[in-house]
């Protein structure tokens, strides 16, 4: 079976985020780029099937400026085979990206699907919802575990009360969550054979689609900083502060 995972390239979760003097978007001058964490553990679901014999072949997939090859060089490094890059300079939001990833489903034809439930920097959790949805294919969200069988995949869920177990028949989409697995380093022989891996650039012209014009981005700031908390020797203090500090009573 096939699989197909997709990567995005974002601001390194170990990186203070500085917002540009004029407020109009994130400071990216000499940032560190990473993949998304919910990305990698997706990447190392698909190479752990391929391990075990279940899939014969892993291809990544992203959808971004030309620096993004560096993020599918990462996965063909962790153990994708080859690597698929939809290029575009333009700001693409998640139901873009779900239309674009699904002109390369239609390429493809991959058994499984894998995505990261959601990326760090936008942190909408839709891609994979729309892209199932734009598909037509089942979906299993939040996978803290899957099993795979006779055309048919177990995801087990998380969800609010607890866990959830879920069947689907192949081809689906899954959505990973924290819990599915723990992410492998890529070692320095394997970044090396990465370099000489296939990796097919595509446009979203010659996917037959458009990048539409997202929603305007009017202005971005970084949160308040919060206040220290005070102790109160009474309810009553409590109550009061609420009431007349706050003001949320």
């Amino acid at each position: 079976m096939k699989v197909l995972v997709a990567v995005k390239r974002v601001i390194d979760y170990n990186v203070k985020i500085r917002v540009k003097p004029d407020h109009s978007d994130v400071d990216l001058t000499n940032v560190k780029m990473a993949m998304n964490p919910f990305c990698e553990i997706a990447v190392e679901e698909a190479v752990r099937l391929k391990e075990k014999g279940i899939a014969t072949e892993v291809v990544a997939v992203t959808v971004g400026p030309k620096a993004a090859q560096e993020q599918l060089r990462t996965a063909l490094a962790l153990g994708a085979d080859r690597a698929i890059h939809v290029e575009t300079d333009e700001r693409v939001e998640s139901l873009g990206v779900a239309k674009l990833l699904k002109g390369v489903v239609d390429q493809e034809k991959p058994d499984l699907v894998i995505l990261g439930k959601q990326a760090i920097d936008t942190d909408n959790n839709q891609t994979g919802q729309m892209l199932a949805a734009l598909a037509g294919l089942p979906q299993g969200t939040f996978a803290s575990a899957i099993g795979i069988e006779a055309g048919e995949i177990e995801v087990t869920r998380e969800i609010d009360g607890g866990l959830q177990t879920v069947a689907l028949k192949l081809p689906a989409v899954v959505t990973s969550d924290l819990r599915l697995n723990e992410p492998r380093y890529a070692k320095l022989p394997d970044i090396m054979k990465a370099k000489k891996k296939p990796l097919e650039t595509h446009t979203p012209e010659s996917l037959g689609l458009t990048v539409s014009a997202a929603p305007a981005l009017l202005k971005v700031e970084t949160p308040a900083e919060r206040k220290g908390g005070v102790k109160v020797a009474s309810v009553d203090e409590l109550v009061d502060k609420l009431k007349n500090e706050a003001k949320v009573l």
